[in-house]
């Protein structure tokens, strides 16, 4: 039995999955002919109360089509030093959109409405790059799935609204924010201007994310998908999965996440665990002690068939996910205790 833990991307579409993907209606979807595309585009639009979505094979390519959707060239991002569209998504911003990012050093991913105040440039001082953008991501991937506070999320609406910026949501993870903090999409539709959200992580497809926003906005979004090379044809098959995904896999992250806490408990107890980081949903960030090897630490595991990534500075990473079963949770828990002895 192998128990892999780095990431929730590692899961395999389910019985039920399949027989949703294979029964799916398909047309052309480059032409919005694909009625189960439209359907779950419709779907995810109306649950953030939003007019307009789009579906993209990828996470990272619809973040980067929400950033150019936003700026211009030689522009100003505003995110966190810890973002996923700066740190993994292959530079794409600069890339892509020929902006900077102005980092902001936040705690485990999050930053405050005064931060970003002060984070924005000058308009009229045209020696610095003009600001057009805060991108915020919930949960916080490198934060160890930290979810936002949302009034905090409000404060920075306000700012964004007096300084006329874009707001964009890097909503990977969303899911297990709402149901972790027992939130609605339709809140977090009417502070953000577009928000990004994966179908192939907690939920557990094969492939796709979503990017939804505000009507006027997203009109340029089908036109930047098609330059990044994200037009499909009979993607139904796919879409069909997102569908069966938020009818069946939503609320059971849950699961997730008290597992997540049961393995933070545990690995609390070891001596060669510095700090286990603050477990809010289905990612623990733990630190080793600085006479513990991460190389060898790591080795250890899967000599157990228990795979886990580092993520520098002897910081580990375990996901739980769909695919982690009850069976592999018990044993994992058994093989921690036992690395203590």
């Amino acid at each position: 039995m192998i128990i892999d833990l780095r990431s929730d991307t590692v899961t395999k579409p389910s019985k039920g999955m399949l027989d949703a993907m294979l029964s799916a209606q398909v047309g052309d979807d480059v032409y919005k002919e694909d009625p189960t595309v439209n359907a779950l585009e419709e779907r995810i639009a109306a649950m953030f109360g939003k007019k307009t979505a789009l579906f993209f094979p990828t996470g990272s390519m619809a973040n980067q089509a929400a950033i150019k959707l936003h700026t211009n060239p030689g522009e100003q991002v505003i995110c966190d030093k810890y973002a996923h569209v700066f740190n993994y998504e292959g530079g794409g911003a600069s890339f892509n959109s020929g902006v900077s990012c102005k980092l902001i050093d936040g705690h485990r991913g999050m930053f405050r409405a005064d931060q970003v105040e002060s984070s924005i440039n000058p308009p009229d001082f045209y020696h610095s790059p003009l600001t057009s953008l805060v991108a915020v991501e919930n949960t916080t991937n490198k934060g160890g799935g930290a979810c936002w506070d949302f009034e905090e999320i409000k404060k920075i609406r306000t700012v964004c609204n007096e300084h006329n910026l874009g707001y964009h949501l890097d909503g990977a993870r969303l899911w297990n924010a709402l149901v972790s903090k027992n939130e609605t999409a339709k809140q977090y539709g009417e502070e953000f201007d577009t928000i990004s959200v994966c179908l192939s992580k907690g939920l557990g497809c094969p492939i796709g994310s979503v990017l939804v926003g505000d009507e006027e906005l997203m009109k340029g979004a089908i036109r930047i998908r098609k330059i990044f090379g994200g037009g499909m044809r009979q993607v139904g098959y796919l879409a069909a999965a997102g569908l069966y995904a938020l009818d069946n896999n939503v609320e059971r992250l849950a699961e997730d996440h008290k597992k997540a806490k049961e393995i933070g408990k545990v690995l609390s107890t070891l001596s060669q665990i510095k700090l286990v980081e603050p477990i809010e949903t289905n990612i623990i960030i733990f630190e080793l002690n600085s006479n513990v090897s991460e190389t060898e630490f790591v080795q250890q595991l899967a000599h157990n068939n228990v795979h886990i990534i580092g993520m520098g500075g002897g910081k580990l990473r375990m996901v739980t996910h769909l695919d982690y079963t009850d069976v592999m949770h018990d044993k994992l828990l058994s093989i921690l205790s036992n690395l203590g002895l």
